[in-house]
């Protein structure tokens, strides 16, 4: 570093005022008689930040943009804290699982619970929409059955949602699903978790309606409609979908099932005779009730 004397600085300082001013009149002056002077003056400037600019760019833009490798280490930061709040998460939901299968398990065995056999299940390929007598329905490609095969007519079709429709006619190769939503398809189903019976009809259109619900009881928005072991039709249980008022305040069932756009469907072969709701008892008639004809006692066997 090369050192200055005191008298020398105290000149350089007193000197850098003047020339710091003269050459701002000259700029002035030099604009005053060039008018390009400044716009060549600016662009001689940016042509040389521009390099500058160029090679700092890239860092900034992708540390804003979170790419490159400070922008992935970043969100790299980001992933793993969003991942372990998951973790958390996943964990507390793990505990409260493990809590409700050993109440489960408790009340089963209380209980003397047996479970029921899965029924038989088949998965086909929604090959087409064709229609033919029925508006709704569609043929899937199924397995050959084989000797000993359970015949597939009145198998429940789902497709991971929801149910989606019966079967009604099978081949060697497909089986005709008729869906929920034509208009030859009616369902007994429970609306809600008090299970109120109703039957569910379909209409052609998008959306089946609902039909026969309890008197006073109509049915509430949102509430789940599950099908009903009235008729020995259908199992009990099975979601089909949700309670929606339309436009002209009718209850409608909006299907759990994907039906514009089905592309495989698991067809399950319940067994012929359901399982039938224990009956309720009668109860004894009280002594100050007076049968007004004989038969008030019919007795079942």
């Amino acid at each position: 570093m090369i050192r200055l004397s005191i008298p020398l600085r105290q000149a350089l300082s007193k000197l850098t005022f003047p020339v710091m001013l003269t050459l701002s009149l000259g700029v002035v002056l030099v604009g005053r008689a060039d008018q390009a002077f400044d716009a060549h003056l600016r662009a001689g400037f940016d042509d040389l930040t521009a390099p500058v600019y160029a090679l700092a760019a890239p860092p900034v833009l992708a540390l804003v943009n979170s790419t490159g490798a400070v922008g992935h280490l970043v969100a790299l930061a980001s992933e793993n804290a969003q991942l372990r709040a998951e973790n958390a998460r996943l964990a507390q939901w793990q505990a409260v699982a493990l809590a409700l299968e050993a109440q489960n398990n408790a009340l089963k065995a209380a209980l003397n619970y047996m479970p029921a056999n899965a029924p038989a299940a088949v998965t086909g390929e929604v090959v087409a929409d064709t229609g033919g007598i029925y508006s709704r329905s569609v043929l899937v490609l199924v397995p050959t059955p084989g000797n000993n095969a359970p015949s597939l007519i009145g198998a429940v079709a789902m497709d991971g949602r929801g149910v989606a429709g019966r079967v009604i006619e099978q081949g060697t190769r497909a089986a005709r699903v008729l869906l929920i939503t034509d208009i030859n398809s009616r369902i007994p189903v429970a609306l809600g978790p008090g299970g109120a019976p109703a039957l569910m009809a379909g209409t052609n259109g998008d959306d089946p309606t609902l039909l026969y619900w309890s008197p006073g009881n109509p049915p509430n928005e949102g509430d789940v409609v599950l099908t009903s072991a009235q008729g020995g039709a259908f199992p009990p249980g099975l979601p089909v979908g949700v309670v929606h008022y339309n436009a002209q305040n009718n209850p409608v069932v909006l299907p759990f099932a994907d039906l514009p756009a089905l592309r495989l469907l698991r067809l399950f072969t319940y067994p012929q005779t359901l399982p039938e709701l224990t009956p309720i008892p009668h109860v004894a008639p009280t002594a100050r009730h007076v049968p007004t004809a004989p038969q008030a006692h019919h007795r079942r066997h």
